[in-house]
């Protein structure tokens, strides 16, 4: 959202117009408008398979665009002021310099090139919420909590903004200028655009977290404490942590998030984090959707005839979507077969 807002202002900058200031804001527009689409390729990560952002891990999603910008730059250095300035407003000035040729060609690889980052992003977007999608609803998901609707509507937005960024970009600034009604028609998607992403963001809601297939929770107990490298002070949260689970049966409240058992426990977020990583080699939500799931086992187990709905709702499952998925990514079965072989087991 900062990158498109700093490229919006520069935008503004040519628009309003602003012959004195927008020349030295060109070579930012370059840059910011060249890394839009990997920052939100790299958004997109986040929400899904990495945990946080790190230069190592992200840089090289920046580096194409970083280096056609660099040389932009350059050449925007080298360029008499005059003629620079000048022909920002009219590209057609000045055919016989060399520095505005060199300019000329390095905007066109700026173009193609926002254009193939385009593509590629939406493209690497789609994969992930296709094979992720279950984790990127945890940040978009809709009101039911029951689809992904809402983190496919984030991918389309990067569409709709991009196309007619790329139009405008064809049709050209010195086109733009005079025309009133193309112009606030682009600013009008623009605007809404920014404002449907920033508003899916505000209005998220907190959902059942997603279990991971890969937990080793039923495999570890409390009783393994000593296996593990925790400090005292680590091994007495240890304890307040599954007292409040085991005892007071937390994971029941179908709204329960990391900050409530903070509270609970008296500590802090980063302790209870390590912790559970540290014991269970797990993160906070395949904590809690481990005991959940087998709260899951009992109650079905229990009263086999009990609605989808009520043993949603007995087992902390914000909903049955989430608890059906939830059966699926633990099990790989569906709700039906996961229940036949619940009971067969217990025949």
């Amino acid at each position: 959202m900062l990158v498109i807002a700093i490229c919006f202002f520069g935008q503004y900058l040519f628009f309003a117009p602003c012959p004195d200031i927008f020349p030295y804001w060109e070579p930012f527009l370059a840059l910011f408008g060249g890394v839009a689409f990997p920052l939100y390729y790299i958004y997109f990560r986040l929400l899904t398979v990495d945990e946080k952002f790190t230069i190592r891990k992200h840089a090289k999603y920046l580096v194409v665009p970083v280096i056609i910008a660099i040389v932009y730059t350059v050449g925007v250095f080298l360029t008499p002021f005059e003629q620079y300035k000048a022909w920002l407003y009219n590209d057609s000035l000045f055919p016989d310099s060399h520095y505005i040729q060199f300019l000329a060609i390095m905007r066109t690889i700026i173009k193609l090139t926002f254009v193939v980052l385009l593509v590629i992003t939406y493209i690497l977007n789609r994969g992930l919420l296709k094979k992720f999608a279950h984790k990127a609803e945890q940040f978009y998901s809709d009101i039911q909590d029951s689809n992904f609707r809402n983190a496919k509507v984030l991918n389309y937005f990067l569409i709709f903004i991009s196309v007619s960024l790329f139009i405008a970009h064809i049709v050209g600034r010195r086109l733009l200028l005079p025309n009133e009604l193309i112009l606030n028609t682009l600013w009008l998607i623009f605007t809404v655009s920014m404002y449907g992403i920033g508003y899916m963001g505000f209005t998220q809601k907190a959902i059942n977290p997603t279990f991971e297939e890969d937990t080793n929770l039923a495999q570890i107990t409390f009783s393994d404490l000593e296996e593990v490298e925790l400090n005292t002070s680590q091994q007495q949260i240890l304890k307040k942590l599954v007292d409040v689970f085991e005892q007071e049966k937390i994971y029941l409240n179908s709204s329960l998030n990391i900050m409530d058992v903070v509270q609970l426990i008296g500590t802090n977020r980063s302790y209870i984090s390590t912790i559970i990583n540290k014991q269970y080699n797990e993160n906070f939500c395949a904590f809690v959707n481990w005991y959940r799931m087998r709260e899951l086992e009992r109650v079905f187990v229990a009263n086999p005839s009990i609605s989808n709905e009520n043993l949603a709702e007995k087992c902390g499952f914000g909903s049955f979507n989430s608890m059906k998925r939830s059966i699926e990514s633990s099990s790989g079965l569906s709700i039906q077969a996961w229940k036949r072989k619940l009971l067969n087991e217990v025949a």
